[in-house]
């Protein structure tokens, strides 16, 4: 699985802390599959991952789409891919998502209730796609909204598009929603995670657009003092990270709600640039969808950003090759950098 890669400039300091988000394509067809391929060491795909990540040197990574297991085993395996790359992460947390797990209902009107479409969130098993986080600080309390219903959300949109059986057990999260207190030195700093689900692949409903509309609400309402359970939050560090799955601009999708997050007073947004310039996170197909800006970090207005940027090497003199970056996924590591002034 070695690769070699030149390492990013290393940054992350004391004083600053790193936070990076990385769709990683680290998903297969099957439950097993993605731990099987990461024993093997063969995969060019998974070596490329390791080699963007290591890279990135970051403090806090939030991955998407990586398989869930019990036992955590694959991405302890991941884990220590990095640390013989130079990219140790002694803290980690993998907890189960929505997708794959079964609704018992015909979600999708086909007439059948345990396919794919018919799972809380899209997925062909049970954490088919997840989500994980890797620490280099200990990991403190955690937050797991996964399992709050769409229907619950205050004004929610579920019932424009979904039925009775539908209201009363769809979770409102595709994938998984965390507020993660990450335990730094001077006192804790929380990731506010997700993943939303893709606003297409749907009907003239527009269920999935509606879904990931309040999908992204459900933020803005808990940044505005709403609490799905327990108590309002509260911290003054913190970054809302995730793939969003919505461009600002261009691409299909309400983007209403992502102006309203990224609008949020609470919230800043950095705007990482991939060099040479442009927003974009996901290197698509043109002319549809299109390179699009679909994955964030979003850290709290009072905090100061250092730099930020996206890994997107033009060419073979940064610290990764375009064809690693590439192999390793359609989209591209995001990172901020934040200082981490005296509180």
């Amino acid at each position: 699985m070695a690769v070699a890669v030149a390492v990013f400039t290393q940054s992350a300091r004391a004083e600053v802390l790193r936070l990076a988000r990385f769709y990683t394509q680290l998903s297969r067809a099957g439950p097993g599959l993605l731990l099987r391929d990461l024993r093997r060491g063969e995969d060019a795909q998974i070596a490329a991952t390791i080699a963007v990540i290591a890279a990135a040197r970051a403090d806090v990574v939030l991955l998407q789409d990586i398989d869930f297991d019990a036992e955590a085993a694959a991405l302890d395996t991941s884990a220590g891919a990095l640390a013989a790359s130079g990219a140790p992460y002694p803290y980690r947390l993998s907890l189960r998502p929505n997708t794959g797990r079964p609704t018992g209902v015909d979600i999708d009107g086909d007439g059948r209730s345990h396919r794919a479409r018919d799972a809380h969130g899209y997925g062909r098993f049970n954490g088919q796609g997840g989500m994980a986080l890797l620490s280099r600080y200990p990991i403190g309390a955690v937050r797991d909204f996964s399992a709050f219903l769409w229907a619950d959300l205050p004004e929610s949109r579920a019932p424009l598009v979904l039925g009775p059986e539908a209201l009363a057990v769809l979770r409102l999260a595709t994938v998984a929603a965390w507020d993660v207190a990450i335990d730094l030195p001077d006192g804790s700093f929380h990731i506010l995670a997700l993943h939303a689900g893709p606003p297409v692949f749907d009907g003239p409903e527009d269920r999935n657009g509606q879904r990931n509309a309040d999908e992204l609400r459900f933020w803005q309402l808990y940044l505005d003092g709403w609490s799905p359970d327990g108590p309002a939050f509260a911290a003054p560090r913190f970054a809302v990270m995730g793939t969003l799955n919505i461009d600002p601009e261009k691409g299909e999708g309400r983007r209403d709600a992502l102006r309203a997050l990224l609008d949020h007073p609470m919230l800043q947004d950095p705007v990482p640039l991939r060099p040479g310039g442009g927003t974009e996170t996901a290197d698509w197909p043109a002319p549809l969808p299109g390179n699009l800006r679909v994955d964030y970090i979003l850290p709290a207005a009072p905090l100061v950003v250092r730099d930020a940027g996206v890994l997107w090497p033009l060419d073979d003199t940064g610290p990764l090759s375009p064809e690693i970056a590439a192999i390793a996924s359609d989209h591209r590591l995001v990172w901020v950098d934040i200082a981490l002034l005296p509180r």
